[in-house]
């Protein structure tokens, strides 16, 4: 009897994309980096998209702490008016 080998093979050999190898690093955890804040307006508006929504961490790669962080930044300048919930200038 034959017995079934499975082919292990390694990320390095399947992937075609240059990126896939990279490390994600949290933007927040580095030293010398801003402090996530509700009144740090322009900090806050990179991480919402041009609809109003928070952006997942998944794309940002902020670590999961510092993204509850965010999103609860980002809620209170929102409550506070200094965000939209939407963007004003939109096109239909």
């Amino acid at each position: 009897m034959k017995k079934n080998k499975k082919k292990s093979f390694k990320r390095e050999e399947n992937s075609n994309s240059p990126f896939e190898n990279r490390k994600r690093f949290c933007p927040f955890s580095q030293p010398n980096s801003p402090l996530i804040d509700y009144k740090d307006i322009k900090l806050l508006t990179r991480y919402i998209t041009e609809k109003g929504k928070i952006m997942p961490s998944r794309i940002t790669g902020v670590s999961k702490k510092k993204q509850k962080q965010l999103s609860n930044a980002i809620k209170r300048a929102r409550f506070l008016s200094l965000i939209s919930y939407t963007n004003k200038y939109t096109n239909q």
